[in-house]
């Protein structure tokens, strides 16, 4: 049985929802949260809802088709994906508008801890005969004033098809998932593949809200990034491909022109990429 034939939103929406409460604990971060501002931030997203409903006249059928709609999110265990499409790129727009370094965009819901390491120079996880078009990717890490910086870059993406791995099934655990780990020169190359466009899980109830609003369900082909280096603030980005048809109109609203890569077709056909990190002080 093929990938597509058992791949489902419910399933991909069940093992991010997992991952979520495995790898983070969000709670204790805010757990000494005044009062004063909970309260703030509920009356005013509350107000958000309410004055909606006022101007719009929202009717009881199609409030309680609401109802059914964020009920089924969850038993979908949708609610990553619905965040982190929809809400994420506000949240780290505000959280790193003061950085002078590398912009950054969305995690998204297929971010895995620990991948393994490949060195400096290295060959990311695949299998024999992965399909796409091979990406050599060469720059470095550096802090904001031009320092080299000794740093990790962790990469996953989506293979050829637009699964990941861990969250779909039939895929090797680590497959197009490392950890890069630079010298003092700051230095990297990465070979990987050049992953494709893919469509966000339609078959759960984040499918219904695109198909009864008339969305698209595309993001654009990207490779996926967290950059670390001791005493600097850790950088989690998106890089895009020029010509992709959804950089304008990516379903995340994730797509930043400083984030799109400028590949050179080499001529064995494989892609060539220079492109580094600046890295903000902590």
């Amino acid at each position: 049985m093929s990938i597509d034939e058992v791949a489902t939103a419910a399933a991909s929406g069940a093992a991010a929802t997992e991952r979520f409460h495995s790898d983070k604990s969000p709670y204790a971060a805010v757990r000494d949260t005044p009062p004063e501002r909970v309260n703030l931030l509920a009356r005013e997203i509350l107000g958000a809802v309410h004055d909606t409903i006022r101007r719009h006249h929202v009717t009881y059928d199609e409030y309680n088709a609401f109802k059914a709609w964020m009920i089924q999110v969850g038993e979908d265990g949708e609610w990553p994906l619905f965040l982190d499409v929809w809400t994420e790129h506000v949240v780290e727009d505000v959280n790193t508008s003061h950085r002078r370094g590398n912009k950054g965009t969305i995690e998204g819901p297929y971010y895995v801890p620990g991948a393994p390491e490949q060195g400096a120079d290295g060959v990311i996880p695949m299998r024999d005969g992965e399909h796409g078009t091979p990406l050599t990717w060469e720059g470095a890490i550096t802090s904001t004033d031009g320092t080299p910086l000794a740093g990790t870059i962790e990469l996953w993406h989506a293979d050829d098809d637009g699964y990941y791995s861990q969250f779909a099934p039939g895929i090797p655990e680590w497959n197009l998932r490392g950890t890069f780990t630079t010298g003092s020169d700051g230095r990297f190359r990465i070979r990987t593949i050049q992953p494709a466009p893919y469509q966000i899980p339609t078959d759960g109830a984040c499918g219904a809200l695109i198909d009864a609003a008339g969305w698209h369900s595309w993001r654009p082909a990207h490779l996926h990034v967290k950059v670390a280096a001791e005493g600097h603030e850790q950088l989690t980005a998106q890089l895009y491909f020029p010509g992709d048809a959804h950089n304008d109109d990516d379903i995340a609203d994730a797509v930043k022109p400083e984030l799109i890569l400028a590949p050179v077709t080499q001529p064995d056909g494989s892609v060539h990429v220079d492109y580094g990190f600046v890295l903000d002080p902590a």
